[in-house]
């Protein structure tokens, strides 16, 4: 599996989870605000923030057609142009914000829908891509991205394998550096729904650095993912859900995002690794303790030791008790004292 860096962060299962905050439209069509989501995503311990790179017009067309409108789920009453209008992160603010994001020390990436989008990140020499689940059918698209030969983080809602054979077939033409995100594109997603465990199959189906991109509430699935072996972790986030922005319902808080990468980071250290069983650093101190054989009687020399006269206790510092059977009957060689270790020496 070939190893993936990002502005030179490994990511990888042999590494703590890499966190992406994701703020797609909860800037709120407000500069200051994607600015300040920036700040909260380092301070809360991210990685990297993400924004999406798209025009209404680059993304679907102005029609109120019946096709166009969106008629059930929080989203419902708007068409897709008036949804994409209120949502999309503005070109002209992507300098600022990737030359921010620089200064604060957190990685910045993007999404982009379409060539132009593309562009611009390339001026801005972006440092990775997202290809979101609903353009995994996007071929030419995921084409020129690829060409960029730039690390691939590829989303998989909604897609069948044969999507993703596809993508990844497309991208390979250029480049291995490809994480494959296990989604479910449902806003929020039920956890019912969430089916964690295919993670599993697609690690095994394309030997790839796998991760999650999650949209149901709170922290537990991407919890999960890491005892899974999730790589990476990408997840919307707002810094204030009292505005009430299109994606801000399914998002979760500051608070939420800095006590994801706590636990995300806890949940990969106590998996550990595979390895011969070993007694552990912290275990040292107590392995003493464990039983052995005493003596629990005075014994002369001559005598038989019996089950009356030896006893397996703690601590440790007598013979191993698995040799209890065999001692027994055995004669003493020497006067034995009780609360003392039994040793080889001593039969």
């Amino acid at each position: 599996m070939k190893q993936i860096k990002i502005d030179n962060k490994i990511i990888s299962e042999k590494h703590k989870p890499y966190i992406v905050a994701e703020l797609s439209a909860n800037h709120d069509g407000k500069l200051e605000k994607a600015l300040k989501s920036i700040y909260y995503a380092k301070k809360c311990g991210a990685d990297a923030i993400k924004f999406q790179t798209y025009t209404p017009d680059t993304i679907t067309l102005k029609s109120n057609k019946k096709n166009f409108r969106i008629t059930k789920g929080h989203w419902k009453g708007y068409n897709l142009y008036n949804l994409y209008n209120k949502a999309h992160t503005p070109f002209e603010w992507h300098k600022e914000l990737f030359n921010y994001s620089k200064k604060i020390g957190i990685t910045c990436f993007s999404t982009p829908f379409d060539e132009t989008a593309v562009k611009l990140l390339e001026e801005l020499n972006c440092p990775a891509y997202k290809i979101s689940s609903f353009e995994i059918v996007d071929i030419p698209l995921i084409n020129l991205i690829a060409k960029t030969k730039k690390p691939i983080i590829l989303s998989t809602g909604m897609a069948s394998y044969k999507d993703i054979d596809l993508a990844i077939k497309t991208i390979s033409k250029f480049h291995k550096k490809i994480i494959l995100l296990y989604c479910v594109s449902g806003y929020p997603t039920p956890m019912e729904e969430l089916n964690l465990i295919s993670m599993l199959d697609l690690k095994k189906r394309y030997s790839l650095t796998i991760g999650l991109s999650d949209h149901s509430r709170g922290t537990l699935a991407p919890i999960i993912a890491t005892s899974l072996g999730a790589a990476l972790i990408e997840k919307h986030f707002t810094i204030d859900k009292n505005d009430n922005g299109p994606d801000s319902f399914f998002s979760i808080t500051k608070e939420e995002l800095k006590d994801l990468c706590i636990s995300t980071t806890k949940t990969w250290l106590a998996l550990g690794s595979i390895k011969d069983k070993k007694v552990k650093k912290i275990e040292k101190e107590n392995y003493k303790f464990r039983r052995s054989l005493y003596v629990i009687k005075n014994i002369k020399k001559g005598d038989f030791f019996t089950k009356d006269n030896i006893k397996s206790v703690r601590p440790g510092d007598g013979i191993h008790p698995k040799f209890f059977d065999k001692i027994i009957g055995k004669k003493a060689k020497k006067n034995l004292y009780k609360f003392n270790p039994l040793t080889k020496k001593d039969f």
